[in-house]
């Protein structure tokens, strides 16, 4: 695969990373702004047809208890934390499309760390949606990886023409 594609792959990820960062800072905002009684309405009025026709529905009565069992407390957790890894991605992307050196060694930290976060709750919970989050990440952090080896590359090259030329 030649390097002009490379960077175009490069900057469809971080386009893709931006977009899910703005989500979870919208979905931050929601939850903080919506009551917990609220989530529960929701939830019994999404759940209920499909409970009323099967009460055994696998997904409507774990959403359900779900939701019976959102505290305050979680909510308030979930909220922040959607919040600011939301903010904290979305700094991360502006520095990488703006080419910034200090973003991607920066993108390269953060990101290993929420892969470790993914994975300790993958543990917990199990769910394959962190799995495919964690593989994505990581081809992420490996087009970044190669990005700044380029951009590090230029750099070097042009500070030593400018030398040369002094």
């Amino acid at each position: 695969m030649n390097e002009r594609r490379i960077h175009q792959l490069f900057e469809i990820s971080v386009l893709l990373k931006g977009a899910h960062a703005l989500i979870e800072c919208f979905g931050g905002i929601v939850l903080a702004l919506v009551s917990t009684e609220s989530i529960l309405r929701l939830a019994n009025r999404v759940t209920q047809p499909e409970l009323l026709n099967d009460p055994h529905d696998f997904i409507a009565a774990h959403l359900l208890a779900s939701a019976q069992d959102f505290s305050v407390g979680t909510k308030n957790f979930y909220a922040y934390y959607l919040l600011s890894h939301g903010l904290v991605k979305v700094l991360l992307v502006i520095g990488l499309l703006r080419g910034k050196m200090w973003a991607y060694p920066a993108s390269l930290v953060a990101l290993g760390l929420f892969i470790v976060y993914q994975l300790y709750r993958f543990t917990d919970t199990h769910g394959i949606g962190l799995i495919v989050l964690t593989v994505f990440d990581l081809v992420v952090m490996a087009l970044i990886w190669h990005e700044y080896r380029i951009v590090r590359q230029h750099v070097a090259t042009r500070q030593a023409r400018r030398r040369t030329q002094e």
